[in-house]
C-alpha cells in the first residue's frame, strides 16, 4: 500500500513538474493614451510645463516600467508644436478618441487612459491654445470616450485633476480600475510654474518605479500624495480616490510590472 502511494505521488510530481506555468496577464498587448489637457498654471500665474512633463514621463514609464509596447502608447498635448516629439497629437476630444480607438484595434489586451489637466467640480478641462476655446469634459463624456474605444476590455483610467473624484461614478465598471487625484470636492496640487509635475503625477512616477504589481500601485500613490502634502503644508488634503471593479479586483496583483525594480 505504501509503495502504491509513493508511486502515485511520484507520478503526480512528474506531472506537475512538466506542466507549463500559467501565463500572467501583462500590458504588452494593451493600448494606452496619455493626455495633457492644459498648459495654464495655477491662479493665473502664467504657463506651466507640469502637465506636459507628466504626459511625456508617464508615457515613458508605461513602457520602461510597466511593460507596454511603445507602439501601443499615444500621447496628446495642447501645444504639440512646442515639443519635438514624433507622433505627438493635438489634445482635441475627437483626436484623443480616434487615437485610442485606433491603437486598441491592434492592441486588444486592455486599455489605459491617463489624463492630467485642471479640473472643475463638474468635469475636466481640455483647453485649446486659444484660451477662448476652452472645453470641459463631463464625466459622462469621458466615460463614453473610453467605453466606445475599448468596449468590454479590462481597463485602467487615471484622472489627475482637481475635483477629479466627480468622474468615478460614470467611469466605474466591473472590469476597470479608476484612480483620481482628488475627491469630488477637493483640489489637487502642484500645477504651478515652479512644479515639474502635479503632485499626483509625481507620485505615479515615483511609485511605478518601486512597486511590482498593479494592485500595489494605488496605495503607493495615495501614501506618496499624503506625504507630499504634509511636507509642503498643502491643505485640505486632496484625498485621491480608487475604485476597483469586482471582476478586475481578483486579478490586480497578477498584473506585474516586468521592468519594475
Amino acid at each position: 500500500m505504501k509503495r502504491q502511494i509513493a508511486i502515485l505521488f511520484g507520478v503526480l510530481a512528474l506531472t506537475l513538474a512538466g506542466a507549463a506555468p500559467a501565463a500572467q496577464p501583462g500590458f504588452k498587448d494593451w493600448a494606452a493614451v496619455v493626455v495633457a489637457g492644459d498648459f495654464a498654471g495655477a491662479h493665473n500665474e502664467g504657463d506651466t510645463e507640469a502637465f506636459d512633463n507628466a504626459r511625456r514621463d508617464v508615457a515613458r514609464a508605461l513602457v520602461e516600467r510597466m511593460g507596454f509596447s511603445a507602439e501601443n502608447v499615444r500621447q496628446f498635448s495642447v501645444r504639440p508644436q512646442r515639443y519635438n516629439e514624433p507622433g505627438l497629437g493635438q489634445s482635441r476630444l475627437f483626436e484623443i478618441h480616434g487615437g485610442l480607438a485606433q491603437v486598441a484595434q491592434k492592441a486588444k489586451g486592455g486599455c489605459l487612459f491617463y489624463f492630467t489637466s485642471h479640473g472643475i467640480q463638474y468635469g475636466a478641462f481640455l483647453n485649446a491654445e486659444d484660451s477662448r476655446k476652452q472645453t470641459v469634459i463631463l464625466p459622462q463624456v469621458m466615460a463614453e470616450l473610453i467605453d466606445s474605444a475599448c468596449p468590454g476590455r479590462p481597463s485602467v483610467v487615471i484622472i489627475s485633476t482637481c475635483f477629479s473624484g466627480v468622474n468615478v461614478p460614470a467611469l466605474s465598471q466591473p472590469n476597470r480600475l479608476v484612480m483620481t487625484a482628488a475627491a469630488k470636492d477637493r483640489s489637487s496640487f502642484g500645477c504651478g510654474q515652479q512644479n515639474t509635475y502635479p503632485y499626483f503625477d509625481d507620485c505615479f512616477l515615483q511609485s511605478v518605479k518601486v512597486v511590482k504589481t498593479l494592485g500595489a500601485l494605488p496605495p503607493a500613490i495615495t501614501a506618496c500624495v499624503e506625504r507630499m502634502e504634509r511636507e509642503t503644508g498643502m491643505s485640505p488634503p486632496s484625498l485621491p480616490q480608487v475604485d476597483v471593479g469586482s471582476s478586475l479586483r481578483p486579478m490586480l496583483m497578477l498584473y506585474g510590472f516586468p521592468k519594475g525594480s
